[in-house]
This record gives C-alpha cells, structure tokens and sequence, in this order.
C-alpha cells in the first residue's frame, strides 16, 4: 500500500517511489483519454454492425460526455473529501467493468448505456490522476512530474486513434473496449502499491451533489431533445418535454449554485469578465471542433473508402504540430498577453475546419486531408495554452484548480451540444450516413458550420480579452516566481493529510 505523503515530505520526481506513482496517473488518465478517441473511429462500423441511424451514432458519443461532464466537478469534491488514491481507484475499476458492458454489448441501446456508465467512472478518474500528483510530489518537482505527464497523457492520446483503427480493421470494434482491461489491471495493481493516500483538510461541508445531479439531468433533457427533434419532430410530446425539462433542471442548477454553501460551481467566478469571456470562447471554439470531429471520421471511412486506420492515423499531424508548438505559444503569451493569439488561434481552427470541404470521394490525403489538418493544427496550438493560462490567471491563485475544472467542464458540455446539434443543422439525420453523396454534402456543410463558429470565437476574444498590465520590474528587487499551474480536471490539490 502507498505510504501516507505530506507536504512536508512530498516524493521526489527522480526516485523510485515518484516514478511508479507518474506511471500509475498516466496510465490511468490515459484509458479514458484513448477511449474518447477510438470511439470516433469505430462509429461506422458500430453503425454497420447494430445498423443503425445517424441519432443512435450521435447517443454512442454523447452518452459518454454527458456523465462525464456532469460528474466532473463533483468527482473532484468526492477525491479532496474521501481520498484522492480511493476515489481515482474506484473510477478505474468502474471504467474497466463498464469497458467489458460495451465489449459485449449485445444492441445499440445496451451499448449506449453502458458509455454512460463508462463516463461515470471517467469523471471519477480524471480528476484524480493530476491531484494525485500535485499532493504527492514535493513542491520543488512538482512542475517536472506534471509536465512529464501532460507529455505522456498527449502521446497516449495520440496513439488512440491508430490503435482504434487497427483494432476495428484486424477484429471487431468490440476490442476498442477490450484494451482498456489489462490497463485498468496494471493501474489498480501500481496504485494499490505506490500511490499514497491524500485527502484535502479543508474539505468540509456537504457535497454539492444535488448539483450535480441536475446539471446532468439538465443536460440529459437538452441532449435528448437536441438529437431526436429532427427525427421525431420538434413539437412531438416527448421532445418538447425533454427540451423544456432539460432547460428548467439548468435554472434549478443555477439556483442550487447560488444557494449553496459549498458549490461545485462557484458562480462568483463569473464576476471576472476575463474568466467569463475565455469561457464563452472556450465554448463556441471547443464546440464547432467536438461537432466537426466526430463527423470527420465517418466521412474518410464512408465517402473517401479510408480504412478505419488510415482514418486513425490522418489526424496524427494534428497532434504532432500541438505537442511540438503549445510549450512555445505559451511562452510567446506570456511575453505579450493572450489577446492576439486568442483572436487570431480561433480564426485559424475555423480556416482548418473550413478546408474539410475539400475532402470528398477521392480523399487524396495530400491534397485533400493534410492541408486541414496542417492549418487545425497550427490554429490549436496558436490557441489552447493562452486559453487556458487566462483562464486560470483571471481569477485568485486559490481558485486555480476549479476554474481550469470548469473551463475543461464548458469545453465538455460545448462538444456534447455540437454533436447534438451540428448533423441535423448540416442536413445529416437518420440513415443519411450510409448514402456517401448525401453525407459528404451535409459533411460540407457542417465543416462551414463549424469554421463560422469559430471566426465568431476569435471575434469575441479580439473584442473582450485584455492583456495584463504590464508591471516593470525595480532595480535591485528581486522578480516574483511565475504562479504556474496545470489545466486540471479538478479542485486544487492543498496541503494533505495522512490517510
């Protein structure tokens, strides 16, 4: 079992004990995180399989997104409260037996709802991994530990769609789910021995699970309402009702957040226009990007004949360009503040987004592929790390953690939503994905969509983001360490207390 790790002597990121605990975070952040992406290669051959509509594809993704997104914060709260180690283990152990319900999936509708039993125990999980870290090693290595697993968590996520797309054209999509077993095995057995326990001695109070609780069912309502309007009718009973519920279970969130002694959602948060508009931001650019993405797969594999691997591996430039280009954009905002790149990054997205439009039946990667994914990749890296530096310097150093968890929380919802969303705006409902021109038409059209979407988020950066004032630095005084933090899926990690 982990020995208890205080602040005081915090583990080293050289040493045994602090590599084996590196290793059990990364691999467990790394299940959900390939999973989220084989997902999106699979889909048409899940389609194929079940033969089922477009809606059913939308309820395989979206399931998924709406657990996770709703327990997000709450996941957090419960890992401060109850352990960080305990909670993070009971999210792996949840993910593994919810992997082995879609595996064998026996219809469409079991598969649906084991992905949302899937979410749950991402957003027990997610949250952890980074906490986990953050609590454990000693304050000097703890910059060295999280880097370190912002690098190794990017390259897991990278590999997924390759690995998704092999698994699909050498078996079965069912395998996408089978891998994440033996991991799970390995983590839970790495964590049980080297992982300490940590808890958050300030967390005190109830749990805001009430909250909870009705954003999800908020979400649940809009979502449901969202995707079956197009084929059910907007004004059908059951729609309507979902629409409406789902809206008045989101005033009842909003009311509980303001109500409440200890909030997930801290609403006061919002009263930073900087905080309110990266948000805003955040939410336009991450949802025309969540809606694109999930129908780019379909199209390569449906309209330009990609195999499921050739559909994996056309976007491995994209994260490529990100992992070998964010550290620097990062850097160049720190010297000149955020606005430019924030108003110009999202621009670029949308030009990436805008060039999919060349992607028709032929699919030549060269000419067709490639060029979107160059210039998306160029508009990400432009834009994610000022997004999320802002994000985090626009409120008080104390709230670090929950306001990168609510930004990562938007960015979630936004990506659920478009994929509600964007293929019914796009012309692209019930089986219209198994007729090639019709689906690379509505495609066309979602790609405009989406680039509109996002001129639109580099609009509003240009219009309510501020560089910081710039603070010159006295002769002879020494300069003020750089407040550094990592975008975290969770409350920040305080001072702990043995188990």
């Amino acid at each position: 079992m982990g020995e208890p790790v205080t602040a005081e002597t915090g583990l080293r990121y050289a040493s045994g004990p602090g590599r084996w605990v590196l290793a059990a975070t990364v691999l467990g952040s790394a299940i959900a995180a390939i999973d989220a992406t084989v997902v999106g290669i699979a889909l048409p051959a899940i389609g194929r399989d079940f033969s089922t509509d477009m809606a059913t594809l939308q309820w395989v993704v979206t399931a998924y997104t709406l657990t996770l997104a709703g327990l997000l914060l709450v996941a957090g709260a419960l890992g401060d409260r109850y352990g960080r180690r305990r909670v993070f283990l009971i999210g792996v152990i949840w993910f593994a037996l919810a992997s082995v319900l879609c595996g064998i999936a026996p219809n469409a509708p079991v598969l649906i709802a084991a992905r949302a039993l899937q979410g749950v125990g991402a957003a027990l999980l997610t949250p952890g991994s980074l906490a986990i870290l953050e609590a454990s090693f000693a304050p000097e290595d703890r910059g060295r530990a999280i880097g370190a697993w912002s690098g190794l968590s990017g390259a897991a996520t990278a590999i997924g769609p390759f690995l998704g797309g092999w698994l699909v054209d050498a078996g079965s999509w069912r395998l996408i789910f089978a891998i994440n077993l033996p991991v799970a095995a390995v983590v839970v057995a790495l964590a049980r021995r080297h992982v300490p326990e940590s808890h958050d001695p300030d967390a005190v109070g109830r749990i805001d699970v009430a909250g909870g609780v009705l954003v999800t069912l908020g979400l649940v309502g809009l979502t449901y309402g969202l995707i079956e309007g197009p084929n059910a009718g907007w004004t059908s009973p059951a729609v309507l009702t979902a629409l409406v519920g789902g809206v008045l279970f989101l005033a009842a969130f909003a009311v509980q957040e303001y109500r409440a002694r200890n909030p997930m959602l801290p609403l006061s948060l919002f009263s930073s226009t900087q905080f309110t508009a990266t948000n805003v931001v955040t939410f336009v650019v991450y949802g025309a990007l969540g809606g694109a993405l999930f129908l780019l797969p379909i199209q390569l594999q449906q309209v330009s004949g990609y195999t499921a691997l050739q559909a994996g591996i056309s976007l491995l430039p994209l994260t490529v360009i990100m992992l070998a280009l964010s550290a620097r954009s990062g850097a160049l905002a720190a010297r000149i503040g955020p606005r430019l790149q924030m108003s110009v990054g999202p621009i670029l997205v949308g030009a990436g987004l805008a060039l999919f439009i060349l992607v028709d039946g032929d699919g030549d990667y060269l000419t067709e592929v490639l060029p979107a994914v160059t210039v998306l990749g160029l508009g990400l890296a432009t834009t994610v790390a000022p997004l999320t530096a802002t994000v985090l310097a626009a409120v008080p150093a104390r709230h670090a953690g929950i306001a990168s968890a609510v930004n990562n929380d938007v960015a979630r919802a936004a990506a659920l939503i478009a994929v509600a969303v964007l293929p019914a705006a796009a012309g692209i409902t019930g089986a219209a994905y198994l007729h090639p021109a019709q689906f690379s038409k509505g495609f066309h059209t979602a790609a405009l969509i989406s680039a509109g979407l996002c001129v639109v988020g580099g609009l509003v950066a240009a219009l309510t983001i501020r560089n910081p004032a710039r603070v010159p630095a006295v002769p002879g005084t020494p300069t003020a360490p750089a407040r550094m933090h990592c975008g975290l899926d969770a409350p920040p990690a305080h001072a702990t207390t043995a188990a």
